[in-house]
């Protein structure tokens, strides 16, 4: 794995992580005593546990993206904590539900650091704001969770904090009823909160920053840089706005419209990787060459006749500080360099590409500043086909956190408070 893979994909490996916990965690429901899946069942969705495990964790290592050790330590970590979530899952539950407001607040302020603390890759990747928006999550959940315990209006059965709902209570009208109702009201607050935070805390991030308690990070621009977040901004990739709706609707009739297909290089860590290809098949080609050496013959004139270009001469090694051109699939020629960087007076070529005529300048084996200066443009090339980089702005991970931590207290609290005033909700008793 070349090093500008390792920077993009760092350790240790998070899809394995994620892959191991899932289908330890699987594993473990099937195999609880209170199980009532039937055994072939059971076998079957073992079997599909532990493939879905392999393939991901093979598929990481074959596909480049990490080597053993990243893969081998991400599993054990997503074996560990999904372990942890099945043997104490209902102690955690019940610190955070039972506890006070400062178990609350220990929580909240361990994911806040883990956010503030998370890596920066090599790219502006959405890794990053996938993490904000987990952590949000996590948050609203365990807020809405803790108050809603409390509350009159949840039941205790089967965990603290159960949403009332029954379907053949309250019937399909109502439940359709709810599940827009609930939609809508996750919409409206998304849009809503996200275009007054963008509004409210680029000067609130001036006065910290004024006061030396600014934390910057790569990729994002810092208040004291930008007078305000533009507001045609898109800056959440994981949930669409609701003008992308009709888009998103038309891609699903449409599929085949919509569909792009990316080729080359799509961030700064694929154009190294692609430039440390090219490197490492030029070394690759100059050891296959191996003593033969192919000189350049001055005294053959420009008539298109490639027999006379060079003359053949075998020797024992290659020399030191010479250079060696390599003839790529599509027949243009570029040199690589062996040894120090001091060139010799004789340089070692190979010959034409066929059909090359006299007088097209590519049809000759170059000097070695030449290959320097087509190299160059070859890296400008390539880098210039990257998508540009958006303006980041710092206010997007505070405002990231809070929308959706908005969003999952919606979900677990607000959204059942509000269907019981609406009508829409059961009473706070279970029914049998």
């Amino acid at each position: 794995m070349s090093g500008s893979a390792a920077l993009e994909y760092g350790f240790p490996s998070t899809h394995s992580t994620n892959a191991v916990s899932v289908a330890v965690y699987a594993l473990f429901t099937l195999n609880h005593p209170s199980s009532t899946v039937s055994p072939t069942t059971k076998i079957l969705l073992e079997i599909l546990s532990y493939t879905y495990a392999t393939s991901i964790i093979i598929g990481r290592v074959y596909c480049g993206m990490h080597g053993i050790f990243d893969v081998f330590v991400g599993s054990v970590l997503g074996a560990a904590l999904s372990v942890l979530e099945c043997l104490y899952v209902n102690e955690f539950d019940n610190f955070i539900q039972e506890g006070s407001f400062k178990a609350l607040s220990i929580v909240i302020l361990i994911i806040c650091v883990l956010v503030r603390i998370h890596p920066e890759p090599a790219d502006d990747c959405p890794c990053f704001d996938d993490s904000v928006a987990f952590a949000g999550v996590l948050c609203g959940i365990e807020i809405g969770n803790w108050h809603y315990a409390q509350s009159p209006l949840s039941w205790d059965f089967p965990v603290p904090a159960t949403v009332p709902f029954h379907l053949e209570v309250l019937g399909w009208p109502k439940t359709i009823i709810r599940i827009c109702v609930g939609v809508l009201c996750i919409v409206a607050w998304r849009s809503v909160m996200k275009m007054v935070l963008l509004k409210v805390l680029p000067p609130i991030f001036r006065i910290v920053e004024r006061l030396g308690l600014s934390l910057p990070r790569r990729f994002f621009k810092q208040a004291s840089e930008y007078d305000n977040v533009p507001s045609h901004l898109k800056t959440d990739n994981i949930m669409p706005s609701v003008s992308e709706f009709p888009n998103l609707f038309s891609s699903i009739r449409h599929p085949r419209r919509s569909r792009s297909i990316s080729i080359g290089p799509q961030s700064e860590a694929d154009a190294y990787e692609a430039l440390a290809f090219r490197d490492r098949k030029r070394r690759e080609s100059i050891s296959s060459i191996g003593g033969t050496s192919l000189s350049w013959n001055s005294n053959v004139k420009q008539d298109g006749n490639t027999k006379d270009y060079f003359k053949h001469t075998k020797t024992s090694s290659q020399p030191t500080g010479t250079s060696t051109a390599i003839f790529l699939p599509q027949g243009k020629p570029t040199i690589d360099t062996s040894g120090s960087q001091n060139w010799s007076n004789t340089s070692v070529f190979t010959p034409l590409t066929p059909g090359d005529t006299a007088g097209n300048a590519n049809g000759y084996a170059r000097t070695p500043s030449q290959i320097r200066r087509q190299d160059e443009r070859e890296e400008k090339e390539i880098f210039s086909k990257l998508v540009k980089r958006r303006v980041r702005y710092d206010v997007e991970v505070i405002t990231k956190m809070i929308v959706y931590s908005g969003i999952a207290w919606l979900a677990v609290e607000g959204n059942p408070i509000l269907f019981h005033y609406l009508g829409l909700g059961l009473d706070g008793v279970p029914i049998s």
